[in-house]
């Protein structure tokens, strides 16, 4: 293949993962994607023009915003070993959320972002949810996104850091130097906090799931309302999410 048709294919997909994780205030339109990427608009007019021809992204002339076509679920059915692998991983956010009453998250680390795989609602009165399944967070956004970021290397972690600073702008409170702080302090600690940076009245807390437990690159995390997290509810919720992890490694012995 000629350098640029894999220059094409890498547009495609990048442009497709950039529909994945589109919000509220970053729809997946023409003019956003293009301002993204820094490409012209026919060039990403283009690209999306092929991806709903092959149904795998889909275009509403109404709102004029792309979404995730029907192809790119039925590829999904195509269940692999390593898939039916992380099936088992799924019951770690029931747990969470039924002990602590919040709500829990599993997510996978891919290329500069955290997708979430699994969801389950707790209990609590106020109920966060700043993520659905299937959407993607850009690594450090978020208490489970910056877990998983701090399991790469330092030249990885700036390389990663270098590459996601244009959109830190759509984020409450989020640099690339409380990133890196995060980061050292997940490090230190054994989970990531995200105290109000990405949403202003969300709490998270995230922990990285052992390769030796699962497949590399998981984590699961708890999002509250902001004022629930007080320093002995935070306690608790390590102290459950250290214990729920230890319990799926040892069934999985």
């Amino acid at each position: 293949m000629s350098q640029e048709g894999t220059q094409a294919i890498r547009r495609a997909v990048a442009i497709l993962t950039r529909i994945a994780r589109a919000t509220e205030d970053a729809p997946a339109t023409l003019s956003a994607i293009a301002t993204s990427f820094d490409l012209p608009k026919s060039t990403v007019h283009r690209i999306l023009k092929s991806l709903t021809d092959t149904d795998l992204a889909t275009y509403d002339p109404v709102t004029r915003r792309y979404g995730i076509g029907l192809l790119c679920y039925e590829l999904g059915l195509a269940v692999t070993d390593r898939v039916v692998d992380i099936a088992g991983l799924r019951s770690l956010p029931e747990r969470l959320a039924r002990k602590t009453g919040i709500t829990a998250y599993l997510m996978r680390r891919s290329g500069l972002e955290a997708v979430c795989l699994a969801k389950a609602e707790g209990t609590s009165v106020i109920r966060v949810m700043p993520v659905d399944v299937g959407q993607r967070r850009l690594l450090g956004a978020g208490a489970g996104a910056t877990a998983l970021l701090s399991e790469l290397g330092d030249e990885d972690v700036e390389r990663v850091l270098a590459a996601i600073k244009p959109e830190l702008g759509q984020y409450a409170d989020l640099t690339v130097e409380n990133i890196r702080e995060n980061v050292a302090k997940a490090r230190a600690a054994g989970y990531a906090i995200s105290d109000r940076q990405v949403y202003s009245s969300t709490f998270g807390l995230g922990m990285c799931i052992p390769a030796s437990v699962g497949p590399p690159g998981f984590a699961v995390s708890l999002a509250a309302y902001g004022p629930d997290a007080t320093p002995e509810n935070v306690r608790e919720w390590i102290s459950v999410m250290s214990s729920e992890i230890a319990r799926f490694r040892d069934e999985r012995a």
